[in-house]
């Protein structure tokens, strides 16, 4: 099967709460996670909400990486979503799983961009399809 993108679903559970309120944190966690995995960084943008929370995202060359978090419960939930070979989502994964200190996971990859699937539903034909990152 044919796809230009993976995109990485997780739900962390008994995370350290400290962690999961610390905006500074969360962002260098986030974008460490990101270079981890071969990531370009782009840019990121993360908020902190009041009383507690934190929820952001890592804008990379190859699609993005996006956490909210609940501290009062121990919770985050991360989407990895990247493109092309080069860029491996599961050891973002594996580094936020650590820094966050969760003692539990959840995850599942779906496949995005289905190439069969776009051929079929295109007005017009687009010849090889393939992820193709900004080299600028």
């Amino acid at each position: 099967m044919e796809q230009l993108g993976r995109h990485i679903l997780v739900e962390f559970y008994n995370c350290d709460k400290e962690i999961l309120n610390n905006h500074a944190l969360i962002e260098k966690y986030m974008n460490e996670a990101a270079e981890a995995a071969n990531a370009t960084i782009v840019t990121s943008c993360f908020h902190m909400f009041n009383p507690w929370g934190v929820s952001g995202a890592v804008i990379i060359q190859e699609s993005h990486l996006t956490i909210h978090t609940w501290p009062e419960y121990g919770y985050a939930s991360v989407d990895l979503f990247t493109c092309g070979d080069s860029v491996n989502p599961w050891v973002g994964f594996d580094y936020l799983k650590d820094k966050l200190k969760a003692e539990k996971h959840e995850a599942s990859e779906v496949a995005r961009g289905l190439v069969d699937r776009i051929q079929h539903n295109a007005k017009e034909d687009f010849g090889e399809i393939k992820f193709k990152p900004d080299t600028k």
